[in-house]
């Protein structure tokens, strides 16, 4: 008896395995992907992910708003995220699916329309992962499928630099999209809606971005002034490289969805509230409340790293505007805009860099920026307290951009690090020393998951330390 079950036991596995592919095969599964869903993909994940990852632990490194709670990464202790700050997997898991556009456009005549973008978000997503870590994993990294899972750091200047690096990717993406003669048009693309001509203008104001955040390594005015010569980057609105939220879900700003306590954990910092009240700005009233305990519907702000065991009363200071939660139909990921190319390229022509007049640069970013946010610009604003010529120029014009880019990622800390504007304060109760940290550390899961390569990069960075300058700000 056992002897005829054994036999039946294998024949009754020779007959599944016989048709065993074939069953486990699933006919409704598409065989290859397609990089129009991908695009789209990463447009929007990357947008979305990073616009929150921007607002919550970004926010508190540019000092626009204070954490009254879960406040670690406030305080600059960055090794503890909470509520946000590990930005390393978004930029990674989007990178890995834009190679896999970028290999299809030139393994397929059929998907070559996709070279450009796939290689100007290359270029766009590394240079936001390299501005706040520094050495990272680029040249053999998003291979892990074929190639290796620990891949080498390589430097920032090499990234920035070096052939099928972040400038050359731009250049390349132009190119691509100048030469393109098929009739297949770009799909999936939620920044331009297929418009190619609308991607180069997007490059050209990311080289001018690039080409300044490394001026003081590389002389970059030959290229800036061609740039600006030729004329073709970002310089409306109507242009800027942004996708729009919802007011309901599933399309909202994240901050929306957060428990309202969560929410209420962000207030107005009192850098923000300095700046803003010191040049009498209303656009206070668009992306802060009135305190609750105000007596004149005014604004009140909360120096960054308080000790949350001392505690405050929310009451006392401003929460952040309703654009951020109710009606977040009226907000934007932002990606690059016209204002900001007009503040780069007004610092450009203040320091000589280029030939233009550097106060109608100027004028015309902060109007811009008023319009972005919706925020009607007092007739003498640009005349009194926010006129280029009232004090500091270069000063002016970083704090104009700093304020705003609010929501556009880690920006207002990168540029921070590379000018020294707007002139954050110390921190209340400090993890760091008193220090304003100039780097973000490398994750935890680098050192257990690419051990030897994770070793050489914090043996160049005093240990992983966040006090130690990025190639570009050394």
């Amino acid at each position: 008896m056992k002897h005829i079950y054994s036999i039946l036991i294998v024949l009754f596995f020779i007959s599944c395995t016989n048709d065993f592919e074939e069953i486990n095969t699933n006919s409704n599964a598409p065989v290859n992907v397609q990089p129009s869903l991908l695009l789209r993909q990463v447009i929007y994940d990357y947008g979305e992910q990073m616009s929150y990852e921007g607002f919550t632990a970004g926010n508190l490194l540019g000092q626009y708003s204070t954490a009254l709670d879960f406040n670690l990464f406030d305080r600059h202790n960055l090794k503890s995220p909470q509520l946000g700050g590990n930005p390393w997997p978004i930029f990674y898991q989007n990178l890995r699916d834009n190679e896999i556009i970028l290999n299809l456009s030139q393994e397929n005549t059929a998907f070559t329309v996709y070279e450009g973008p796939a290689r100007i978000m290359k270029a766009y997503m590394a240079a936001g992962l390299t501005d706040l870590f520094g050495d990272v994993p680029y040249s053999e990294a998003f291979k892990g499928d074929i190639a290796t899972v620990t891949p080498v750091y390589d430097t920032q200047e090499s990234i920035y630099m070096d052939a099928g690096g972040i400038l050359d990717n731009l250049d390349q993406g132009i190119a691509a999209m100048e030469n393109y003669s098929g009739t297949i048009s770009l799909k999936g693309d939620i920044l331009f809606n297929g418009d190619l001509a609308g991607w180069i203008r997007f490059a050209n104001s990311l080289k001018i971005k690039y080409l300044m955040r490394i001026s003081t390594k590389v002389d970059v005015t030959a290229q800036l002034q061609a740039i600006v010569s030729e004329g073709n980057f970002i310089n409306e609105n109507s242009e800027n490289a942004i996708f729009n939220f919802t007011d309901g879900e599933p399309n909202n700003f994240r901050l929306a969805r957060l428990r309202i306590g969560d929410f209420n954990n962000y207030v107005l910092s009192e850098t923000m509230d300095e700046i803003l009240t010191g040049l009498n700005d209303p656009r206070i009233g668009r992306l802060y409340r009135s305190f609750g305990n105000s007596t004149d519907a005014g604004f009140n702000g909360l120096l960054n790293g308080i000790d949350a065991s001392a505690g405050v009363s929310l009451a006392d200071y401003s929460l952040l505007g309703t654009i951020f939660r109710e009606n977040t139909g009226l907000l934007d990921a932002n990606f690059m805009t016209s204002m900001e190319t007009h503040f780069l390229l007004a610092e450009a022509a203040q320091k000589g860099f280029i030939t233009a007049d550097t106060e109608m640069l100027y004028n015309t970013g902060v109007t811009q920026a008023f319009a972005y946010w919706q925020v009607e610009l007092p007739v003498d604003y640009l005349n009194t307290e926010g006129a280029l010529a009232n004090g500091n120029p270069l000063e002016n014009i970083i704090t104009q951009k700093w304020i705003a880019n609010t929501i556009n990622g880690y920006e207002g800390w990168v540029e921070y690090r590379r000018t020294g504007f707007p002139q954050l304060k110390t921190i209340s109760a400090s993890l760091n020393d008193n220090l304003i940290p100039v780097r973000m550390p490398y994750p935890a899961e680098e050192e257990a998951l690419n051990s030897i390569n994770y070793a050489a990069a914090a043996s160049k960075t005093d240990g992983n330390s966040i006090n130690v300058n990025v190639w570009w700000d050394e």
